[in-house]
């Protein structure tokens, strides 16, 4: 199930991002990204669609997946 992010309180998805940029091996290219900067990106991918919220009923948990990727069954 897709998680609308306007439903969220800032700091709740703020809390969410970091879990997930803490979690995920992220490779940035040759220059190496900051712990802030992958948080915008990661932000302003869910901002713009090309990554949603996702809430697992299985698994009682929260991810970030990227848009093309999520099925929802």
């Amino acid at each position: 199930m897709i998680i609308p992010i306007e439903q969220l309180p800032p700091e709740t998805l703020t809390a969410i991002i970091e879990a997930f940029v803490l979690r995920e091996g992220t490779d940035y290219g040759a220059d190496e990204a900051t712990f802030d900067d992958k948080i915008e990106h990661v932000r302003m991918q869910l901002n713009n669609g090309t990554a949603v919220l996702v809430y697992s009923e299985l698994h009682e948990s929260v991810d970030i997946v990227p848009a093309n990727q999520f099925e929802s069954d």
